[in-house]
């Protein structure tokens, strides 16, 4: 299972009110919350700092969790948040201009860890949802959204009318978000 689905479920269950559930929900979050910290640019013990901090946030805020969104977006928008906050209080008192450490301490500006792993997941599970089309479905959204053409393009490309085309479109578009949630359903997002 991966993370995502894992920290979903666990806070699913953790709002029903299992307090095992939610101890290991915490103990879960605090990797990726103090990699959003870094990714702001919070380093040393500052980073401990955001971390309590955004574990009180979710804290508080654990009931407006909805389990029908994703759980990994909602945490990491509160731990920036958190790391804004701390850094807008950090800049008020004065810094030290000399500092050795910030060379070994610079953040990678690449993806977090996971998240490049997260996304190629979710561009397959689309890729083969898309697959499953059929034809005219497959060949609108390919058309239209993929390569962003414009009708009269896709139109001309196909041979099929502009109103079809909208159609096929609309219909494609409601097969895959059903896809998808299915996916996500069954813990696969």
């Amino acid at each position: 299972m991966d993370l995502e689905a894992r920290l979903s479920s666990a806070m699913t269950v953790a709002q029903g009110g299992d307090a095992t559930a939610y101890r290991a929900l915490l103990r879960a979050c605090v990797p990726v919350i103090a990699a959003a910290a870094r990714a702001q640019g919070v380093r040393g013990d500052a980073v401990d700092d955001v971390v309590q901090e955004t574990l009180l946030t979710v804290h508080r805020a654990r009931a407006t969790y909805d389990p029908d969104r994703p759980f990994l977006p909602w945490l990491r928008a509160i731990a920036q948040r958190r790391a804004i906050d701390l850094m807008r209080r950090a800049g008020r008192r004065p810094q030290e201009v000399h500092d050795p450490l910030a060379y070994e301490a610079e953040i990678d500006a690449g993806p977090g860890p996971g998240e490049g792993m997260e996304r190629r997941q979710r561009e397959a599970r689309l890729a083969r949802a898309v697959a499953a089309l059929p034809e005219g479905q497959r060949q609108a959204v390919e058309l239209l959204s993929l390569r962003e053409q414009s009708l009269e393009e896709a139109a001309a490309a196909t041979g099929r009318s502009k109103g079809a085309l909208k159609v096929n479109l609309h219909r494609a578009l409601k097969a895959l978000r059903a896809a998808l949630r299915g996916d996500r359903e069954e813990g696969h997002v």
